[in-house]
């Protein structure tokens, strides 16, 4: 009996070492690249046979000793459903399987943004059904080392039962493109709010890098456990640093009473994200407190405290009682407070504020934060008090670089695509000026490694939002960070889409995705599939110099530069002479130039467009209604000039 059992028991081992395995992407209902080789590869035994048939070719390969195998079908043109058939020792059948246009789509929380959550969403979801039009979801993960398949995946048909979840940038470029190709076109999703280019970027690019190689020196190339002890030990080391206080929950009771003394404690800008402060990246728990004074009169109205939104989750106290929370990440938090709660005198308003991953703390508009009392409104921006009181152990995908690049990139390697689609950047606006080589060493390292030769990469420039409230007297980041977009574009084959007229000044997740897919589509549809048409805003060339004025010139001006209201004067141009002293200028549309002056800048040297976070008033357009990009035609240090990529030591 024993002997039967042990023999059972191999005979089971041995069926499953000999299954042919296929990545995750390999699944029903996929859709595989038009008229390119198409990379075709999985796992099996070592040395073992695999037969692989799709259409009308049947091609075979030996595995190698470690049992990977990979083989190349020849192009197809576009059309299916198709059967893809594997077969080793066992069989694989792969159904549904479309031949089109596959692109890419990655970034942060703005990619990942669903069709849902966008502008007339009902709308949309009810005009989806569109069978040749399929999505990947890619499931988010982490990995200290590059993975070989996925967490998790799977190939969705765009239909009223799933296209609320796809991204909303790529569903509405995909179907631009469907609506003129009519051919298949399938979209992988690999996104994750709140991260930053570094963790897309492989261990192996920073290597090669002059500018980050030092850096990445000093990360060790650990599984993802030993990664998470070492960072959680750093972490708490860094933030007991900044704060100057341990971390701790002792006490924790206590913070939420007014009679507490927060001295001790540090301060954090708010609103804003802690990612954006000293604090830094961090996951956790944190306790945010503000004080305030209160008349005899002002107790006598009606309180709603108002605390713009919070980022993850709130339980909120006013003197010690719990007036709400929430735990919507990007919700409004709106607050009624309770009659007799309120005293003359000092009040104070805490928050234990629960951060999961991406960013962290009170964000969005800062006349959304506030406290009102009958008819008086009393500001609450500014400084607040704050202990971190947890720090999550678990790791975030910015902890360290590569992070998500080894997840959720590197497992896509070397499957077949047209191009990728990118809308990433606000995690980065705080070293703006380094994203200038970060940026395009992302994309060539995706080129290197999908070894597709220079693959058109698009991307979406940065849209207004007033996080700083940044403008050229005290500097941009958000500014900054859209001029490293734009010089990205010196890289060959990468186009980007300018937003600057659809963004919402106080959300820094617009809801117009609609447009924003639509100008993607534009530039692909000009560069890839030969529809001719204008696709790009008007960019900055030259200026010259003559008197009092600057005469600027521009490219890609279409049939003619407009203002969008069609004013005569165009809005958003500033001036300023050596002193770099920037004031307002008069702007007027001359033979398709823009002459600039200004009656305090008498011998000019330099102009800014849209220098600021919040540049929603700027208007000007080429007759085809695409926005000009932001610029500068200084070369003065940029605030984000000395802010580099740095690891938790």
């Amino acid at each position: 009996m024993k002997k039967y059992i042990v023999f059972v028991l191999l005979f089971c081992g041995i069926i499953a070492n000999a299954n042919v395995k296929m990545p995750l992407l390999f699944s029903d209902g996929m859709v595989l690249q038009r008229n390119k080789g198409i990379p075709v590869w999985g796992w099996a035994d070592a040395n073992e046979k695999v037969e692989v048939h799709f259409n009308n070719q049947t091609k075979t390969i030996q595995a190698d000793k470690s049992g990977k195998w990979m083989i190349r079908l020849n192009p197809e043109k576009a059309g299916g459903p198709f059967e893809l058939i594997i077969t080793g020792k066992n069989k694989i059948v792969i159904k549904d399987v479309l031949v089109g246009e596959v692109w890419i789509c990655s970034g942060q929380s703005n990619m990942e943004f669903q069709v849902f959550k966008t502008i007339n969403s009902d709308k949309e979801i009810a005009d989806s059904n569109y069978p040749m039009i399929r999505h990947f979801g890619v499931a988010q993960d982490l990995s200290g080392k590059p993975k070989d398949d996925l967490k998790a995946g799977k190939w969705e048909v765009s239909n009223k039962e799933n296209v609320g979840n796809f991204t909303a940038v790529g569903y509405y470029f995909a179907k631009k493109l469907y609506a003129e190709l009519k051919i298949p076109i399938g979209i992988i999703n690999t996104s994750w709010g709140g991260t930053n280019v570094e963790t897309w970027t492989s261990r192996e690019a920073f290597e090669k890098s002059k500018d980050f190689k030092t850096m990445i020196a000093d990360v060790p190339a650990l599984n993802i456990d030993s990664i998470s002890k070492l960072y959680a030990t750093r972490m708490k080391e860094r933030v007991e640093k900044i704060q100057g206080t341990p971390v701790s929950t002792e006490n924790e009771n206590t913070f939420k009473e007014a009679s507490f003394t927060d001295a001790a404690w540090g301060e954090l800008n708010t609103p804003s994200l802690w990612e954006n402060q000293p604090l830094g990246d961090l996951d956790g728990i944190v306790w945010m407190r503000k004080t305030i004074t209160l008349s005899a009169e002002d107790i006598k109205n009606k309180a709603t405290l108002y605390l713009s939104k919070i980022d993850d989750e709130d339980i909120t106290y006013v003197n010690g009682i719990e007036i709400g929370k929430n735990t919507q990440w990007d919700a409004k938090r709106v607050y009624e407070v309770p009659a007799n709660i309120l005293k003359e005198g000092l009040n104070v308003i805490a928050v234990r504020i629960v951060d999961n991953s991406g960013g962290g703390g009170i964000y969005g508009d800062a006349a959304d934060l506030k406290l009102t009392v009958g008819s008086k409104i009393m500001p609450l921006d500014g400084k607040w008090k704050y202990k971190v009181i947890v720090v999550k152990t678990a790791l975030s995908p910015n902890s360290y670089p590569s992070l998500l690049y080894n997840a959720m990139v590197n497992p896509l390697v070397p499957y077949a695509f047209e191009g990728v689609l990118w809308y990433q950047g606000e995690a980065n606006v705080w070293r703006a000026n380094q994203y200038k080589k970060a940026f395009p060493l992302m994309i060539t390292d995706w080129r290197t490694k999908f070894k597709q030769g220079d693959f058109p990469f698009y991307f979406v420039q940065l849209s207004t939002f007033n996080e700083f409230n940044g403008n050229s007297k005290v500097g941009s980041k958000w500014a900054e960070l859209r001029e490293a977009q734009s010089e990205t574009l010196q890289l060959k084959n990468t186009g980007m889409a300018v937003t600057t007229d659809i963004g919402n000044a106080k959300d820094i997740h617009p809801t117009n995705k609609q447009d924003v897919g639509l100008r993607l589509a534009a530039i692909a549809l000009n560069n890839v599939y030969g529809k001719k048409q204008v696709f790009s805003g008007p960019t900055y060339k030259s200026q010259e110099i003559k008197g009092n004025q600057i005469i600027l010139t521009f490219d890609n001006i279409g049939s003619g530069l407009t203002a969008s209201d069609n004013s005569e004067n165009v809005k958003g141009f500033e001036i300023a002479g050596t002193d770099k002293v920037f004031h307002a200028a008069k702007a007027i549309i001359k033979n398709n130039k823009i002459i600039i002056s200004s009656d305090q800048v008498q011998n000019p040297v330099a102009v800014h467009y849209g220098w600021a976070d919040d540049d929603t008033e700027i208007n000007l357009f080429n007759k085809e209604k695409f926005p000009a990009s932001p610029f500068r035609t200084d070369n003065w240090e940029m605030i984000t000039a000395k802010e580099t990529y740095k690891v938790s030591k």
